[in-house]
């Protein structure tokens, strides 16, 4: 396993797993063991192929380009405006996620010298990072691998405290009333085709690039058995009392310490993905929709926190709706523009995708199904 496959793996990984950690508890918890396994193999696949689909476009591509660049391309101006709406909506979306849970770590974090409502910690959360973004701070390299670093050291202090406290009595195997809350928020937390051009251009020779299509099956492999075992962990300790952000259910049974600890990694973790998708919204609307700075980083900076005043603080909807609606609209995206490749592309890709039509319309039904079950269900 050479040097580039490992960064390219981790890449990958890094990307994938983010925030939607914290919903995945919660919902396996609300819902029943099997029907979070189901969801984990039937969008875990369905996800994965379209890793592999967008691997294979970018690989057929000779410029170079991101979803909005190739929807321009293979699909032209309508593909183009559907992948804008949509990367607005997620970007925003994401944001939104990380004051919510990041003023819920902070008031958790700062329990022993003060106590703070989620609403005001949250302000305080938004605040201090908004004034990096608006500084221009770029670390988007660093910040990503110390935000998953702290990742793997939360899941880590949690992994090794909570172990022992599994009891088998806290799993439900199926809880038919809320058989569909898991689909959304497993589908937010397993996006991260956004990564795939640039772990594409990691590869340098022919040789290695023929290994894209390995680093996206081993990447979905490594990530739902993580994703697993930790949710079950969590589940397993703190059953029905588990709480939608993983942190607070876990109080009675590993105590206050712990948690405290496992709420800073959380928190720096989400502040370091704030601080990238910040500065990243605020530069794309000042280059790429050439809006002035000043409008560019007010959109960027407040409409995320005017969404929270508004009273939208429920974390599992905002999770689940943005999943759902997303992986719709740039997964049907996906498959329309590797369908256009196919034929219009200009370079010999170092691998060839066999699948049948039946296999993508199924994939694209479950997507718009599944978004419209998490609207209107």
């Amino acid at each position: 396993m050479n040097s580039s496959f490992v960064l390219a793996l981790s890449t990958l990984v890094g990307t994938i797993v983010g925030a939607g950690i914290f919903g995945l508890p919660y919902v396996i918890s609300q819902s029943g063991v099997l029907p979070a396994v189901f969801y984990f193999l039937l969008i875990g696949g369905a996800v994965m192929v379209l890793h592999l689909l967008f691997g294979e476009v970018c690989l057929r591509t000779n410029e170079k380009h991101r979803l909005i660049g190739y929807s321009q391309m293979y699909l032209g101006g309508v593909g183009k405006m559907l992948v804008i709406v949509s990367t607005l909506f997620g970007l925003l979306g994401a944001l939104l996620v990380y004051i919510i849970l990041g003023g819920r770590f902070l008031a958790i974090a700062l329990a022993p010298f003060f106590s703070l409502s989620d609403t005001t910690a949250s302000f305080l959360f938004w605040i201090v990072l908004s004034f990096f973004v608006l500084q221009g701070i770029q670390l988007i390299a660093r910040a990503e691998f110390f935000m998953n670093l702290l990742l793997l050291l939360f899941g880590a202090v949690i992994f090794a405290f909570a172990f022992p406290h599994v009891q088998s009595a806290n799993f439900t195997l199926i809880e038919s009333s809320n058989i569909f809350l898991p689909y959304g928020v497993i589908l937010f937390s397993l996006l991260g085709w956004s990564a795939i051009p640039e772990i594409a251009d990691l590869f340098k020779s022919k040789k290695d690039k023929q290994n894209l299509d390995n680093v996206i099956v081993w990447t979905f492999a490594i990530v739902i058995a993580f994703y697993l075992a930790f949710s079950f962990i969590i589940v397993g300790v703190s059953g029905q009392n588990t709480s939608p952000n993983t942190l607070d259910g876990l109080v009675p049974f590993l105590g206050q310490n712990i948690v405290i600890a496992g709420s800073l990694f959380g928190l720096v973790a989400l502040a370091s993905s704030f601080l990238i998708l910040g500065n990243y919204l605020k530069n794309s609307l000042r280059y790429d929709f050439k809006l002035p700075y000043l409008v560019s980083t007010g959109i960027a900076v407040f409409i995320p926190f005017l969404i929270y005043f508004t009273g939208v603080r429920d974390v599992i909807l905002v999770m689940g709706i943005l999943g759902a609606v997303l992986g719709a609209i740039e997964g049907v995206i996906i498959i329309l523009i590797f369908q256009r490749a196919k034929s219009k592309g200009k370079r010999t890709p170092e691998y060839s995708l066999r699948f049948p039509k039946i296999l993508l319309l199924t994939v694209a039904f479950i997507l718009v199904l599944g978004a419209a079950a998490e609207i209107f269900i």
